[in-house]
């Protein structure tokens, strides 16, 4: 795995600026534990103030102090995507890993399923989910549900690695051996769809929080807790633009940007050192 991460930093360059922007918004989400108050609390800074040295990103309408907010919104939001990518990767890998290898009747009623939630429209399941949970709707279970369909994609592409792997040398031989099912999937199929697996988390991330900020601008969540879409939500809420706090907006859209963006060029590149040939076109070989 090091020698992964030694030969992505050396040889991409889009990995290590996704590298660095990631662990920017990581450090800058880190500092909300170092916050002087709750930042879900309202008029405890003078509101409208523009930027400056006491208030590094100024403060919004609702008197709250935005560099305090947004280092919350940021830690929430990125702990929302990682439950959502962590949760739909256990359930991708198991479908994939056991459609692959185990074939047959298995194979069939999985993929069938899997066709299912790939043809189920998802917003309008999130919204009704909404309405039908309403106080309850939390940003856990909210990652619940976008788990439940943020896999089918990504099963499918472990299913086709597991279908050849099948019929691999060493899996012959680790059958011969007396392993049971579950030991050749886990000891000997995973690590080949380990890179998969990273960068489909990226882009579940990136998916995850998108759903979120969008449901979030609507109003379909919990606008009191703090994450990048609520922030977007009550700025829009209160015309930051028209009435002149234009910080309210522009500073959450650059952090939002470095966010996705870093995001993206980590998935692009994980994607690409899959390949054999773009790997070795980067090593110079």
């Amino acid at each position: 795995m090091f020698s992964v991460f030694r030969d992505l930093v050396r040889y991409n360059i889009e990995f290590t600026i996704g590298l660095i922007l990631v662990g920017i918004m990581v450090v800058f989400a880190g500092l909300s534990f170092f916050a002087p108050m709750d930042p879900s609390l309202i008029y405890m800074a003078p509101p409208d103030q523009p930027p400056s040295t006491q208030y590094w990103f100024g403060t919004n309408s609702r008197g709250q102090e935005l560099f305090w907010q947004l280092s919350a919104a940021f830690k929430n939001s990125l702990q929302f995507g990682i439950t959502v990518a962590v949760l739909s990767r256990i359930i991708s890998i198991t479908v994939g890993l056991a459609a692959g290898y185990l074939g047959g009747w298995v194979d069939r009623v999985l993929m069938f399923v899997n066709d299912i939630f790939v043809a189920v429209p998802i917003f309008p399941i999130l919204v009704l989910f909404y309405f039908v949970l309403r106080n309850n709707m939390d940003s856990f279970t909210m990652a619940l549900i976008l788990a439940c369909f943020g896999w089918p994609f990504d099963a499918r592409l472990i299913r086709s690695v597991a279908l050849g792997l099948k019929h691999r040398e060493f899996t012959r031989h680790a059958v011969f051996a007396g392993m049971s099912t579950r030991k050749v999937l886990v000891e000997e199929h995973l690590p080949y769809v380990m890179p998969i697996v990273f960068a489909t988390f990226m882009n579940n991330m990136l998916w995850s929080i998108g759903m979120e900020v969008t449901l979030a601008v609507l109003g379909f969540t919990n606008i009191n807790n703090p994450t990048i879409g609520t922030v977007l939500y009550w700025a829009n809420s209160h015309s930051a633009m028209v009435v002149g706090v234009w910080w309210w907006l522009v500073i959450p859209v650059i952090l939002i940007v470095m966010t996705f963006l870093g995001l993206f060029l980590l998935a692009m590149s994980m994607n690409e050192y899959i390949d054999p040939r773009s790997r070795l076109r980067r090593m110079g070989a």
